[in-house]
């Protein structure tokens, strides 16, 4: 079974450690109805984006700062259904609190607010769409991850689901394993996923005295 080693884990949120999907899926779905746009393309492209991307692109005339603060506002109302994924919680507590953090695509608000929804511990050091300039695929999340943790991106393992964020964390010059919870695999691998994973539950903690040490199914590869 594959052993990783690395200074810490770089997590994404949505889709990684919880499920917002349907709160994700309403919220995008009347907004794209409202301005007239197919809310199955919306949705799909606003996964693992900042939503300030997705207004940009389909209203690249209008106040992109009043849109995306009106969606902000819907999905912090919007928590229902948001739980975490299968062995989330457990791994976010075996590992030591100075070598985990998350990059999420989310304003620093609502990615608070979910993951207290979802009865998920919040990071010392929560990275977020309001603390960077550009999101994912750009590799700026990640690399100020690993540094608000004292690492370099290099040294650090993104966990990730969406090839938006795959792309990002290569980028960044982390390794990656990505969880089978939101693309089809080979999205995953055509993003440049060096393993991958169903979910959390897979990614086993065996040492953290040094370094953490993980274990991966043989089925990552």
């Amino acid at each position: 079974m594959p052993e990783i080693r690395c200074n810490a884990l770089l997590f994404d949120m949505d889709g990684v450690l919880i499920d917002s999907t349907p709160a994700v899926a309403r919220v995008w779905r009347g907004w794209a109805l409202e301005h007239g746009f197919d809310p199955v393309e919306v949705v799909a492209r606003a996964h693992g984006r900042p939503s300030l991307t997705t207004v940009r692109e389909y209203l690249p005339n209008s106040d992109h700062a009043s849109e995306n603060r009106e969606i902000e506002r819907r999905e912090i109302e919007d928590i229902e259904g948001v739980v975490f994924l299968s062995g989330a919680r457990e791994l976010l507590e075996a590992l030591p609190p100075h070598r985990w953090t998350i990059a999420t695509s989310c304003t620093r608000k609502l990615a608070e607010v979910r993951l207290l929804a979802a009865g998920l511990p919040l990071p010392a050091r929560l990275v977020t769409s309001t603390d960077v300039t550009h999101g994912k695929p750009h590799p700026e999340p990640f690399l100020k991850a690993a540094l608000s943790l004292g690492f370099q991106a290099a040294d650090c393992v993104v966990v990730e689901d969406a090839p938006a964020g795959i792309r990002a964390g290569k980028a960044s010059g982390a390794r990656v394993i990505a969880v089978r919870t939101t693309a089809p695999e080979a999205e995953l691998l055509a993003a440049g996923a060096d393993w991958i994973a169903d979910n959390c539950t897979q990614i086993e903690l065996l040492d953290s005295a040094t370094c953490l040490t993980l274990r991966l199914p043989d089925t990552s590869l």
